[in-house]
């Protein structure tokens, strides 16, 4: 798509280097980001603006937050012997969102990916590892893909013998889904992860 404007043409350069956000999305964002007023423009880019001056990471659990450490690292009512680890800071908000989890995370800020050059240097493993005393349990929470698989994989041979628990998030078919519809991999992860009823 091309445009008379440099600087519409700068701005959906700049927004297709945004994860998932292809040309022609960009191309969208930008025409509505040309439709907003003045002052909703200057909102949008002041709320980049703040992000980018206000927020960093937890130095105990590597999350985004605008302290250090973060609010969850800082709760006493939470346990410090579970620790969930995820991927990226979207994963544990989606955990803490599930309330079902009252315990301590750790962003590894990625996954392992060979093809991608990414291995576990690249993660923040190392800075989980000076984290363990007196946790009890790890809970690998990576996505049920051949690189968050790897990095489960990798995770628990490098935790199990130094005798902490460590478990996976289950993996199955979500509430609502009729069996016909779901593919054979999730049936079988379905089927292993079966509990007493």
């Amino acid at each position: 798509m091309y445009t008379s404007s440099e600087a519409v043409e700068k701005l959906i350069s700049r927004l297709s280097r945004l994860p998932g956000i292809g040309r022609k999305s960009a191309a969208r964002l930008a025409f509505h980001i040309l439709k907003l007023s003045p002052g909703e423009a200057g909102e949008l880019a002041d709320a980049i603006k703040e992000v980018k001056e206000k927020v960093g990471w937890c130095s105990i659990c590597c999350n985004i937050s605008e302290t250090d450490p973060c609010p969850t690292c800082s709760d006493p009512r939470r346990r410090r012997e579970i620790i969930c680890v995820v991927e990226e800071a979207a994963d544990a908000a989606a955990v803490d969102k599930a309330e079902g989890f009252n315990g301590l995370f750790h962003v590894l800020g990625g996954r392992l990916s060979p093809l991608d050059g990414i291995g576990p240097d690249d993660l923040r493993i190392k800075e989980l590892l000076v984290r363990l005393t007196g946790v009890t349990e790890i809970i690998i929470a990576t996505n049920p893909n051949v690189e968050g698989e790897a990095t489960a994989t990798y995770l628990s041979r490098l935790l199990k013998p130094m005798g902490i628990r460590v478990t996976r998030i289950a993996r199955g078919l979500p509430v609502g889904a009729d069996l016909e519809y779901a593919d054979s991999a999730t049936l079988a992860r379905a089927l292993e992860g079966r509990q007493e009823y």
